[in-house]
């Protein structure tokens, strides 16, 4: 599990909560059913005339994904290809066939696939960083959608608000109860920035970052699959992939074991 968006949202709540008490409030204060479905039925609705349903369908699923952590095995990584570039210069391209069965990562052993069955250089590029671009434009359009959410639930809260006011000065004969009708009205506001930026912005950013992570790994694994392809040395492979490392990462990786299996 992704622990920061989990730990965000328990902050960003808890400090909420904390604030009303220390003010003397309640949480059922904060409770409008109203405000509620204006601002996130209306945030649905614009979303639904913006993007098509099956994206719109997909947010449930994008906003799990924003726990399930991404963990890099960049590190593993290197340490295969390293030790697959040694065998393949001792023994032949084709040596490695049984090795990409073994694979976990499918499209680190679709690239080696494709090496080991002859296919040109440029091509093996070509096709993988193709592979790897379409898989960012659907990342980015998932992220798009709660980018758009976060931007249209503010606009619904305020309009929430107004709907709020003009109820309240309908009322304008009834005094005691003028208080208690701003205080509601004003909840459509309150959900609507809540919203967007506890929820769907920051969704949006954890995704993007999540995204970028893959698109990293892919491109180290593409520089290596071609590294080794061209039969380069094994100690200017990991060279070039170290590059691809934190500095922090880097220097775990000069201590550890120089050979992993596949």
């Amino acid at each position: 599990m992704e622990l920061s968006t989990l730990i965000g949202l328990l902050a960003g709540f808890g400090a909420l909560m904390a604030a009303v008490f220390m003010e003397g409030g309640t949480p059922a204060e904060l409770v409008g059913p109203s405000a509620a479905l204006i601002v996130f039925g209306g945030t649905i609705g614009a979303a639904l005339i913006s993007f098509p349903l099956k994206r719109v369908m997909a947010v449930p699923k994008l906003i799990a994904n924003s726990f399930k952590a991404y963990k890099s095995e960049n590190t593993a990584t290197i340490d295969l290809l390293v030790t697959l570039a040694d065998k393949a210069r001792r023994e032949g391209l084709l040596s490695l066939e049984e090795d990409t069965k073994n694979i976990q990562d499918d499209f680190l052993r679709r690239g080696l696939t494709l090496v080991v069955d002859g296919v040109d250089p440029a091509q093996v590029r070509s096709i993988l960083e193709t592979e790897t671009e379409l898989m960012a434009q659907r990342h980015e359009q998932g992220a798009a959608v709660l980018q758009a959410m976060g931007g249209y639930a503010p606009t619904m809260g305020i309009i929430g608000t107004v709907m709020g006011l003009v109820n309240v000065l309908s009322r304008l004969s009834e005094p005691e109860h003028l208080g208690e009708s701003i205080a509601v009205a004003f909840l459509a506001t309150f959900y609507g920035i809540l919203s967007a930026n506890l929820l769907w912005l920051p969704i949006a950013g954890k995704l993007r970052a999540k995204s970028r992570e893959e698109v990293e790994s892919r491109q180290l694994m593409i520089e290596g699959i071609l590294a080794l392809q061209a039969g380069e040395n094994p100690r200017i492979v990991r060279e070039k992939l170290s590059a691809f490392l934190a500095p922090k990462e880097r220097a775990q990786a000069e201590g550890s074991p120089k050979e992993a299996k596949p």
